[in-house]
């Protein structure tokens, strides 16, 4: 079961070939026949007949992200070099916690960490780690916060302060730490200093273990007034943390940059490489300006680490709510050494000037207007005459026909349609399919 046999190096013969194709044509998605899947037996079905089941049958069911019209959520499209650096990884066995048993392959980690850290303007002492997503990268950053503002003998500190589009992990990461959250300004702008400055007016400061600002929000792509709300917090002294976690990207766009000002001013910043910079899943990453807090919040200890806790050592494990991790910065750093970041930067610009044209075509169609100004690569808009129930009936059917996947979403109170632009490979014909659908 543990050698690879003749057939096992067939189907990865077989199976190379479908991952250099699949991008190839754009096949339609097929309803899920769960019924069709074969029984978990005593002698099992083989690995030829078990690939098989993959390929044609599980693998057509789902909507894959790197789909140029998935334009739901917050997708990905990860790169070739990603996918073979990932795949590598795997097959490699490769427990990325310590450097003792990844050796350099923590050291290539820690370059794409200090691209991503100089990408966001921090000091050359920042670090950070990867994680599984920004759930967890958001969760251990703000565990960081408490612990640096936590005294021997002194209260916990239990209230975070986040606007009002905050990301839903962010609640989580309150409730998994037993905090309270308390929301600043609109879920449909975003957060300013005044609206902060009336939240933090309102508490005791002892308790506020942090405030966490948005760039790039989920619903709408907006970026929170980041310099003012980093003004803010350091007048009071108050842990700012950014989840940049779709939108972190787009500061490697000239044009863009400037909408991030005061980024560089944040204690901790959560950009995600799964959604705008080409990586697969699962990868996140959590940067931190004094990694030394983080190291102290996060590291465990017992017998069976002291071989790995040394003082010189610098261990992923660290430096976030984790101890077994996989190595997911490998891909990042694997597909930064082929392709350049100046690739990097035009993927983004691409994925940009999509989002514009899908805009344009929705301020000159008359039975569609734009919700909201587009933001980064978000774009909102409405079916004239439509209620919730025809967005949800369309959106399901452009599912079932694999048309694209489209989710309904709400603005302002109204129910509305989200497209979101961050796979290069998306073009404007895909674009003028999707709009072309809402004709009828």
């Amino acid at each position: 079961m543990h050698d690879f046999a003749l057939q096992d190096r067939e189907v990865l013969t077989d199976l190379a070939g479908w991952i250099a194709d699949r991008r190839s044509t754009v096949a339609p998605v097929r309803p899920a026949r769960l019924t069709r899947l074969p029984e978990v037996t005593a002698a099992g079905i083989g690995i030829g007949a078990t690939w098989t089941v993959l390929r044609d049958v599980l693998m057509p069911t789902a909507f894959p992200t790197d789909h140029p019209r998935y334009l739901a959520f917050v997708g990905g499209s990860p790169t070739p070099a990603a996918v073979i650096a990932d795949a590598a990884l795997s097959a490699a066995s490769i427990y990325g916690g310590s450097e003792l048993e990844a050796g350099d392959v923590v050291a290539a980690e820690r370059a794409a960490i200090r691209w991503m850290c100089d990408v966001v303007g921090y000091p050359v002492e920042a670090h950070g780690v990867f994680v599984s997503g920004g759930s967890l990268a958001n969760l251990s950053a703000l565990v960081t916060a408490r612990h640096g503002r936590t005294t021997p003998g002194g209260g916990v500190p239990s209230v975070i302060v986040a606007g009002a589009s905050a990301h839903s992990s962010v609640r989580a990461a309150a409730a998994i730490m037993g905090c309270e959250v308390v929301l600043a300004g609109s879920p449909d702008r975003p957060l300013g200093s005044d609206d902060l400055a009336l939240a933090l007016g309102s508490l005791d400061p002892a308790t506020v273990v942090a405030v966490v600002a948005t760039a790039g929000a989920t619903n709408t792509g907006a970026i929170d007034a980041l310099d003012e709300i980093a003004e803010c917090c350091a007048d009071r002294g108050t842990w700012l943390h950014v989840d940049a976690a779709y939108g972190g990207a787009a500061l490697l766009a000239p044009a863009r940059r400037a909408s991030f000002a005061g980024i560089q001013a944040a204690d901790s910043i959560t950009i995600d490489p799964h959604k705008w910079l080409f990586t697969p899943f699962d990868c996140a990453a959590v940067l931190y300006r004094d990694p030394r807090l983080a190291r102290e919040a996060h590291q465990q200890r017992a017998d069976y680490l002291d071989v790995v806790n040394g003082a010189d050592d610098d261990n992923p494990a660290d430096y976030a709510v984790h101890l077994t991790r996989r190595a997911r910065g490998l891909p990042v750093w694997a597909s930064l050494v082929a392709n350049g970041t100046d690739a990097y930067v035009d993927a983004i610009e691409v994925c940009l000037a999509t989002a514009d044209h899908a805009a344009k075509q929705i301020e000159a169609s008359s039975h569609l207007e734009l919700a909201t100004d587009p933001h980064l690569s978000v774009v909102l808009f409405r079916r004239k005459g439509w209620i919730r129930e025809q967005y949800a009936q369309w959106s399901s059917r452009a599912r079932a026909d694999g048309l694209a996947l489209v989710a309904p979403t709400s603005f302002a109170g109204e129910p509305a349609l989200r497209l979101c632009f961050v796979n290069p490979l998306t073009s404007t014909h895909d674009v003028d399919l999707v709009l072309a659908s809402l004709e009828a």
